[in-house]
């Protein structure tokens, strides 16, 4: 057992002093030449001081009875060595007082009068109290412990651990015992780390993955992972799922994967029925990226809404090649060149879209299949003699610029003018050279209503005061070129074999229609087209001496097609009452409405006849430059020029494909003088049926 070294020492002096008693006088007591450790004092009943000098040196002490000095009185003793050492060196005790001080040779322990115990004198487990001198439960060295923990000299206790060293890797020493931890001199066991005092294994801890203080974060919708000292996504919270495979959104997807990313199938849009047949085949889907759905058909061939003519393929997957279907039934088949057989997105009426219709300007439909939409024709009125006499010229001049032939290959079989003529009423013999024209204009004030040309037809010279080719003349009293015939025979027998008139004005002395010319246009309607309307503008210098007399100049225009609606006499230059009273257009139109003869002078009218007042007449600006701006006297009435209606739209019907023909008539009637004239541009068609007659612009 270990010995602590100065209670030894004191036993071993306590004995020496026991031994000295026994050897002294009565009166004193001699002490003999002891060695004692520097610094020691050792006081003995009968007031014995002692002063410790150097180790090794023999120390005289000075005695004194009870009875000399005071208690408490410092004393000199000398020394050996002839030093007088200082009072403070020794004690003088009273031989009465008990103070710890007090040494009695006959005394055990100063202060339980019991003999001191030694370490060897205790068990184990027990240690040698100095404050006591008894042997007590405890440790004065790890023998006491009994090999299984360590001694704490300090407190006499048996402790778990008195530093870390005492501990297995991974613990240290705390409050006496070992703990998990770690630090830099005591380090963690199996390959763990150690963290901020702990130990961690960085292959999987959360907080410390791969290395101290590197946490694995939080992933979206899903809780983290450390493994293999890598941060990776882990479970999915609630319903979410990782369908894209990428870790860095986590789970992204709020329920089921619809396949996973990079996935294929065979894919067809198309009506099963058509799948694998013809041209049309199977196609891949793939799986997107994020796993929410397969992307679109590719590879996949579908059926072509019309079949490709002549490839020997089967386009629309039917079975058949190189049919020609038409769906539509516009007698156009795909093989025809019908672009839209059938609805489709670009195409929702398709039986009025085909290679014979013409373009509706502004629906953006290629109407006529022709590749573009809404492309006009094309003009062709530009650089037209004045005096031409091909009567196509005339239909370019009103803007139908678009021809044709009688019986064209159906792929070629598209709307426009087969053929014209000019001649008299009759449509047999040759028209005057100069009651035909096509101008640029008409007077100083009179523009074409569309293109650059309008065509003018004249009982007269088809001139207006400073025209050539043909030359001008006056309208009144007017120029009789002899061209005289018959009025069409079909208006003449639908109209019982007479003119008609205005209500309540004469009818025509003859049928003769004198100085006669007429335009006829055979045409092929567009298979769109339900009606059509052109520009007219009719002048007489009848106007207005010979208003509602039996001198009533003529301009018919006679249409024959199927087109439902039209008079039965043919005629649409005719305005139709509320009342159903037909005006033919004429000087007499002033009797019919306000708008329709406007280009005049207010006042006294038919001053050949029963005089009467008009109050319809706008103005006389276009009648300028024209000729019938000419003052000229009728009657015995002087001063009157001659009236015009303005510009009006005339309309017919007809109906889509069919080959229609109309024909533009107009004469002097009664006699060949008083001529009249009219303006003819701007043909449309409309894919409307329309009211046929004229009506104000």
């Amino acid at each position: 057992m270990m010995r602590r070294p100065w209670l030894s020492l004191l036993n071993v002096t306590s004995l020496t002093l026991l031994g000295l008693s026994a050897c002294g006088g009565d009166d004193g007591i001699g002490v003999s030449e002891t060695t004692a450790p520097t610094g020691a004092s050792i006081s003995t009943a009968g007031s014995i001081s002692t002063s410790a000098g150097t180790q090794g040196e023999t120390t005289a002490a000075t005695t004194s009875n009870s009875g000399s000095g005071t208690q408490g009185e410092t004393t000199t003793s000398d020394t050996s060595d002839g030093t007088t050492a200082d009072a403070t060196a020794s004690t003088t005790v009273d031989p009465t007082d008990t103070d710890s001080t007090d040494t009695d040779p006959t005394d055990t322990d100063s202060t339980t009068g019991v003999l001191p115990c030694t370490e060897a004198e205790c068990n184990p487990g027990e240690f040698c109290n100095p404050d006591t001198g008894t042997c007590d439960p405890g440790c004065n060295d790890d023998t006491d412990c009994q090999g299984q923990t360590f001694c704490d000299v300090d407190s006499n206790t048996c402790k778990g651990c008195l530093a870390d060293a005492d501990c297995s890797l991974g613990t240290v020493c705390q409050g006496g015992e070992c703990i998990p931890g770690c630090n830099d001199n005591q380090p963690c066991q199996g390959g763990l780390a150690c963290c901020t005092g702990e130990c961690v294994d960085p292959l999987v801890d959360l907080d410390n993955c791969g290395g101290c203080g590197i946490p694995c974060d939080a992933f979206p919708n899903a809780d983290p992972l450390c493994d293999m000292g890598q941060c990776l996504l882990g479970a999915c919270v609630g319903n979410f799922q990782n369908c894209d495979g990428n870790n860095a959104n986590g789970c992204e997807n709020n329920g089921a994967c619809a396949c996973n990313p990079g996935e294929q199938i065979a894919c067809y849009s198309g009506d099963e029925d058509t799948k694998n047949v013809g041209i049309c085949k199977e196609g891949v889907a793939t799986c997107n990226a994020q796993g929410t759905e397969f992307g679109p058909c590719v590879g996949e061939v579908l059926p072509q809404t019309d079949e490709v003519c002549a490839n020997a393929k089967d386009d629309n997957c039917n079975g058949q090649v190189d049919e020609n279907p038409d769906a539509d039934n516009d007698g156009w088949g795909v093989c025809d060149g019908d672009c839209c057989d059938s609805v489709g997105p670009n195409c929702l009426n398709p039986n009025l879209v085909n290679p014979g219709a013409f373009e509706v300007m502004g629906n953006m439909v290629d109407d006529d299949c022709d590749g573009a939409k809404d492309n006009p024709v094309p003009a062709c009125e530009n650089g037209l003699a004045s005096n031409s006499s091909n009567a196509l010229d005339y239909a370019k001049a009103i803007d139908l610029c678009q021809f044709t032939t009688e019986n064209p290959p159906k792929n070629q079989k598209k709307w426009g003018v087969i053929s014209g003529t000019l001649t008299r009423a009759d449509g047999a013999q040759a028209i005057s050279a100069n009651a035909k024209s096509i101008r640029p204009g008409f007077g100083n004030n009179i523009a074409p209503q569309f293109g650059t040309r309008l065509a003018v037809l004249s009982s007269g010279n088809a001139a207006d005061s400073n025209d050539t080719n043909p030359n001008f003349a006056a309208f009144q009293t007017g120029t009789d070129n002899g061209a005289n015939s018959n009025a069409p025979a079909d208006w003449l027998a639908a109209n019982g074999n007479q003119f008609p008139n205005a209500p309540g004005c004469p009818q025509a002395p003859s049928t003769t229609a004198f100085n006669s010319a007429q335009l006829k246009l055979r045409v092929r309607v567009p298979t769109n087209a339900q009606s059509f309307n052109v520009q007219m503008f009719f002048f007489s210098a009848e106007w207005p001496e010979y208003t509602c007399t039996s001198f009533n100049d003529m301009f018919v225009t006679l249409v024959d097609s199927t087109g439902m609606g039209n008079p039965s006499d043919k005629n649409i230059a005719i305005y139709k009452t509320n009342n159903n009273q037909i005006f033919p257009v004429g000087v007499n139109l002033a009797k019919a409405a306000n708008g329709l003869f406007t280009q005049c002078t207010n006042g006294t009218i038919s001053q050949c006849n029963i005089p009467a007042n008009y109050n319809g007449c706008t103005g006389t600006s276009l009648l300028s430059g024209t000729g019938f701006d000419i003052n000229a006297s009728a009657c015995g009435y002087n001063g009157a020029t001659g009236g015009g209606t303005g510009w009006l739209k005339m309309s017919g019907n007809v109906k889509g494909g069919e080959t229609m023909e109309i024909r533009f008539d107009i004469w002097d009637t009664g006699d060949g003088v008083w001529d009249s004239l009219v303006l003819l541009d701007d043909w449309q068609w409309s894919v409307q049926a329309s009211q046929p007659g004229v009506s104000p612009n």
